[in-house]
Parts: C-alpha cells; structure tokens; sequence
C-alpha cells in the first residue's frame, strides 16, 4: 500500500502496511513501541494512530505473521498447488513460510520468545494453529471430523520443529532445514497412511458386526 493512501486507511488495512515494516525494525530495536514509531515514520504516518493500530507487542507479532500467511498464499498459486501430490504440497508451503520470514529471522526469533512468555501461550497457540489451518487449506485439505484437527496438530509440531533448525541453519539455501523438513513430512505422510488404514479396519469390523447382528434378528439361534 503506498504511503499516500494510508491517510484514509482503515486500522486493519494500517495494520497490514505496517507489520513488515516493523518486523524490519525489531530486529534492532525488538517488538517495542520504538519499532512502531519507526515504522509510522517510514511510511508517514502519525506514531499515535499506528500505536492505536497495533498496541502491543503481540498485536505487532499478531500482524507480521499475516502477513507472511500473505506471502506464502500469493507465492504458490492455486493452479500450481493442484499439480502437486499432497505431501509436495505441505513442503512447498512450510518452505514459502519460511522464505517469507528470512530477511527477518532475527525478529522472528524474538518474537518467539515473547509468544512462549506465559501470558502469552493462548494467542500463540491460535497463531500457530491459523497458520496451520491455512496450509492444510491451501494443500486441499476438507476433513471436518477428528482428522482436521490431528492434521494440524501434527503439521503445528512439525513446523515448530522446522522453524527451530532454520533459525540457526547457515547451509546455503537452508539444506539442513530442507533435509530435515523431508525426514518430518515423511512422518506425517506415514502417521496419515497408518491412520487411514486402521480406520479402513476399525470401519470394515463395525460392518461386519452389524452384518452379524442383523443375521441374528432374523435369524436367531435356537
């Protein structure tokens, strides 16, 4: 958004323009109110108005992470996504994930630790769980029932795990983070393989026991 239009722009659409501005920032200055007033003077706009936008460091934190959910949607279109087997998928949104928060991996560690502060773990677990939903979404994922909610579980844990490589892998194009993303999606793809067919037994025992105890009623023992 140019700086010219934020003069009658919402506080959500303010929000949106200043989030990657002050994720630049709190590299340097962390997620403080400093990192705000910078980011309000990059783009002109009044410090009071983009501490009404974003007022903690969380709601800041909050923003950011959108706009990488942003990033990464734009980055691998529909029809892309579609040519994809599942599980490239999964590893090609984690990865767009990740290439959205490179530049800024310093804030993105410090934002972690402020989201694993105690007062701060159930807003960190529904960021956790947006980001998620979102890539499970994207890969085509439509499960309602237990599944939906084990899917992103698993994908939560995975991509937790994944972050914590990245942030400290220096490999050039982050092939220990690539390598170890691999071995984990191979995890899950397992787990939902295993899962789907003890389902697929546990389903075809139930037929068999209503079957059995149809037979009964109409045929009873004597």
């Amino acid at each position: 958004m140019a700086t010219a239009s934020l003069e009658d722009a919402t506080l959500d659409e303010l929000r949106a323009a200043l989030a990657p501005v002050v994720a630049a920032n709190a590299a340097f200055d962390g997620w403080s109110p400093q990192a705000v007033d910078m980011a309000a003077g990059q783009l002109g706009v009044d410090p009071d108005v983009a501490r009404a936008a974003l007022p903690t460091a969380v709601d800041s934190i909050d923003a950011w992470f959108a706009h990488v959910d942003r990033v990464m949607t734009e980055s691998l279109p529909v029809e892309q996504l579609a040519a994809m087997k599942i599980r490239e998928r999964i590893t090609a949104l984690v990865e767009a994930r990740l290439a959205a928060v490179a530049p800024q991996r310093e804030a993105l560690r410090r934002a972690l630790a402020i989201l694993a502060m105690p007062q701060n773990l159930v807003r960190a677990t529904r960021l956790g769980w947006r980001s998620v939903d979102l890539m499970w979404r994207l890969a085509g994922d439509t499960a309602t029932d237990y599944n939906h909610y084990t899917k992103r579980g698993t994908l939560g844990a995975v991509y937790a795990a994944t972050v914590t490589v990245f942030l400290d892998d220096e490999s050039e194009g982050w092939v220990e983070t690539r390598a170890f993303l691999a071995r984990r999606i191979d995890n899950i793809m397992q787990f939902e393989k295993a899962k789907a067919k003890l389902l697929g037994r546990a389903s075809s025992e139930r037929r068999l026991s209503l079957s059995r105890f149809v037979g009964r009623l109409r045929y009873p023992a004597v």
